[in-house]
């Protein structure tokens, strides 16, 4: 061979061991990038080529499929009841990806997942069409229709849980929306979803989950737990030593109650019973900000969760003043939190005293039913001893036989609770948020912890408006989930 033969044979070769390379780094190494890059209409077809697997509740899919003729695009998602359960499913859009659960489980979903590799070669081998897996949720099909039928009308949020589980059994934000309607490509789903992202009312908000609020006089749940825990208090019905009024400490500001309550040197559980301010607000000022910070953050404060859907942190500030320890100890200053997090310590108390760390995924199964991932419950804290634990549920149980809550009674049932107004606003202007945390107990089947808030409403501006507002509608979840097993 002549040398300028040679030499563009030489230059050839090196043209076609760059392709090689240049093939194979595509191919192993940007694989992953190119996939997942917003820009790759390829990724969102092969989604939609085939219908999806389900969201499953009670044994039955809340979500569905069918054809449509939108271009590339065969299928797309559909959904039972879909306000009911968007805080759950989230969407799936052909436009607009997903979220929640569509978006945290979308491999087993599409049936794209690596663990569903075996399933999909039997498929290719038998000329089967690829199907998705499906989601087995823990959620309780008749506790979540009484949560979302109770905030009808309102603004508002409900999470409820097994206590010794974590297993979460309803989750209802309102207002909701239809994630059918912005499931497709049409002109009509563009519109829904610019409307959607416009409305004030943040109807695609997972208020149960993501908004925080200032948990008011249900905090002072916690704060009790502090005083047990810290050996501030050993009996429930001893004299708390509390003045009425009282100064907040390096201040001049006086701390008052709501209505002409019996607060001067109440015990700790008629202090809850009736929601004495200056009683909760000296404990927490007594047990100390580090002590306080402590509690809080052993109930799950001051941290993301994940469900697995992501739940906003809680806060309890940890450099706040005395003062502000003081407020905060009733729940008011800095203090804010999600519903999740409050059913959380609801559901510790009721669980002598060990939290349980919270899930709404059972299972993930294969096309074949096969079972691909099996949860496990989960210690997640002990924020009280069991001796402290049933000294709280004697006192949360007062609130319900006698106090603020009585409207959450169920007849032969155990029940505990706490009432909760939060203000808000400047100058505390805006209509107050009214809450209800609480657990139901029998002496046999379920268990289950319930925080509700109402954010708007005819509220008082007194703690009896969270058992007004709120406690009937954690009363229906509770009786949804007892009844439901008989």
């Amino acid at each position: 061979m002549n040398k300028p033969l040679r030499r563009v044979a030489i230059f050839c070769g090196l043209l076609v061991l760059a392709l090689l390379i240049r093939v194979n780094w595509v191919q192993f190494v940007q694989a992953d990038e190119l996939k997942e890059d917003e820009h790759n209409r390829r990724v969102d077809i092969a989604r939609y080529s085939q219908p999806r697997g389900n969201i499953i509740v009670d044994g039955d899919p809340i979500t569905g499929s069918k054809e449509t003729d939108s271009g590339d695009f065969k299928y797309k998602r559909t959904y039972k009841d879909g306000p009911m359960w968007a805080p759950v499913t989230g969407y799936a859009s052909q436009v607009y990806d997903a979220n929640f659960l569509e978006k945290l489980n979308d491999g087993i979903l599409t049936g794209d997942d690596d663990r569903l590799f075996f399933n999909r070669t039997i498929d290719m081998l038998t000329g089967k069409e690829k199907t998705g897996g499906d989601v087995v949720t823990t959620l309780n099909s008749k506790a979540q229709k009484a949560a979302y039928s109770g905030l009808k009308g309102r603004k508002g949020a409900v999470a409820a849980i097994n206590p010794e589980t974590g297993a979460i059994l309803a989750l209802a934000s309102a207002p909701s929306y239809d994630p059918s309607k912005i499931a497709g490509m049409t002109t009509k789903d563009g519109e829904n979803y610019k409307n959607l992202l416009a409305d004030k009312d943040k109807p695609m908000t997972n208020r149960a989950l993501r908004e925080t609020y200032p948990p008011g006089s249900t905090f002072k749940v916690v704060t009790a737990a502090a005083a047990l825990e810290s050996g501030l208090y050993t009996d429930i019905d001893e004299p708390t030593k509390s003045p009425l009024p009282y100064k907040l400490p390096l201040s001049s500001t006086i701390l008052k109650n709501e209505g002409n309550i019996p607060c001067e040197d109440a015990t700790l559980r008629d202090a809850l019973k009736v929601s004495c301010n200056t009683v909760f607000a000296k404990i927490g000022d007594d047990v100390g900000r580090d002590k306080m910070v402590e509690e809080a953050e052993k109930f799950g404060f001051n941290e993301e969760l994940f469900t697995p859907t992501r739940s906003n942190a809680s806060v309890y500030d940890t450099k706040m003043d005395r003062p502000g320890n003081a407020l905060s100890s009733i729940g008011q200053f800095n203090t804010a939190t999600t519903p999740l997090q409050m059913a959380m310590v609801a559901s510790a108390v009721a669980n002598d005293g060990e939290l349980m760390k919270p899930y709404m995924v059972e299972q993930l199964r294969a096309p074949n039913l096969n079972v691909v991932e099996q949860h496990k419950p989960d210690p997640m804290s002990r924020p009280l001893k069991p001796e402290n634990a049933q000294k709280l549920q004697e006192m949360m149980e007062t609130v319900v036989e006698d106090g603020t809550g009585t409207r959450a009674q169920i007849p032969g049932v155990t029940v505990g609770g706490k009432t909760g107004t939060a203000q808000h606003g400047v100058d505390n202007s805006e209509l107050p948020y009214a809450w209800f945390i609480s657990y139901a107990k029998t002496d046999s089947g379920t268990p289950v912890a319930v925080a509700v808030v109402v954010e708007d409403g005819s509220a008082n501006r007194d703690d009896i408006s969270g058992g007004g507002l709120a406690a009937p509608i954690a009363k229906n979840v509770m009786e949804a989930v007892i009844n439901s097993e008989k």
